[in-house]
């Protein structure tokens, strides 16, 4: 069982204390004196964003999925070409520096369309301030993918009168983030300690199985676990998956499945999670399953992402690594122009 001296010797720079406030930080967010715009006849929202900033469109793009506001997620250089008078584009990047944001920025810019940018500075910053486009700084804590819940709760804040989002739902979600911090957190390194239970048990490489609303959830624990724990991982559609990836288990492997359910699944896949199960264990798979919580969409997205999050921050110190460094990103950025 990991201890807090273990957790505190490999995460050398605390990233597990933000996290312990992620709660805090979402309601000092959402009840923050930034300024909101309102940008009337929007039918049309483009969410632009890579990495911790892109996991932020894969949540708006679930929570406005059944409305009537076409949305897209950009995780690339391109503008769609459907961009138009009436469409949004909400640039995130959290350092402020991220060129595959700021080049779709600038194409947004270009067109004419409404923009909304937000960023903890860097050129992000210089260029809202140079062309007077609507900009919100918010801080970032520790760094962009620990800084989750300041940028989410202020965007919503920011845009609250642009997105069909109910106030309820969104301090809902902030309750139910207290509720698991009292669960989930260092301060409850316990057997009972859902996130700590699914460390110790990763092993191998994860696939993570998800049904359809619970996809942000998904690629963010994949993102997560790539970052933090240093690992391999995939992710895939349940649904889908009985059509291809299935086949693979006939052949032994290191694969180990997470399967990311939620208390109201359509019934098609509820039916398709049992048949799952009972292959799996039919064929002697050891899996693992995660429940949502009830409520809304944001408060099942947002308090999975934080127990699968604090998952990847406890496995990196249960294998001795510190979580923090992204070095080989690092790399990357420093070669390109």
């Amino acid at each position: 069982m990991l201890d807090l001296s273990t957790l505190n010797k490999f995460d050398v720079s605390g990233m597990y204390k933000v996290y312990d406030k992620w709660s805090e930080i979402a309601r000092e967010s959402y009840e923050s004196d930034q300024d909101i715009v309102d940008f009337r006849d929007t039918d049309h929202i483009v969410f632009a964003g890579m990495g911790g900033s892109g996991a932020l469109g894969d949540i708006f793009s679930a929570i406005l999925s059944k409305t009537k506001i076409h949305v897209a997620v950009i995780k690339g250089y391109h503008l769609p070409n459907t961009v138009d008078s009436k469409t949004l584009v909400v640039a995130t990047s959290i350092s402020g520096n991220t060129v595959e944001t700021l080049s779709v920025l600038d194409s947004a810019y270009k067109t004419g369309c409404n923009i909304a940018a937000f960023s903890a500075g860097g050129k992000m910053q210089d260029y809202c301030m140079k062309h007077k486009i609507e900009y919100r700084s918010i801080p970032q804590l520790h760094s962009p993918r620990a800084s989750f819940t300041g940028f989410l709760y202020s965007i919503l804040k920011v845009l609250g009168p642009v997105l069909p989002v109910k106030k309820n739902d969104i301090i809902d979600s902030i309750k139910e983030l207290e509720n698991s911090s009292k669960q989930i957190s260092s301060t409850n390194l316990n057997e009972k300690n859902l996130s700590l239970n699914l460390a110790e048990w990763i092993s191998g490489t994860p696939v993570i199985y998800y049904p359809f609303g619970l996809q942000a959830a998904a690629i963010r624990f994949k993102n997560s676990l790539q970052e933090n724990a240093k690992i391999h991982a995939m992710t895939e559609d349940v649904i889908e998956a009985c059509h291809n990836d299935i086949v693979a288990w006939e052949r032994v492997s290191n694969v180990k499945p997470i399967l990311l359910e939620g208390p109201n699944d359509y019934v098609k896949t509820k039916e398709r999670w049992q048949i799952l199960k009972i292959y799996f264990e039919k064929n002697k798979i050891d899996y693992k399953e995660v429940l949502s919580v009830n409520g809304s969409i944001i408060s099942k997205l947002i308090n999975l992402i934080y127990l699968l999050d604090y998952s990847t921050i406890y496995l990196a110190a249960l294998t001795g690594v510190d979580p923090s460094p992204i070095k080989s990103i690092d790399f990357i950025k420093d070669r390109l122009l």
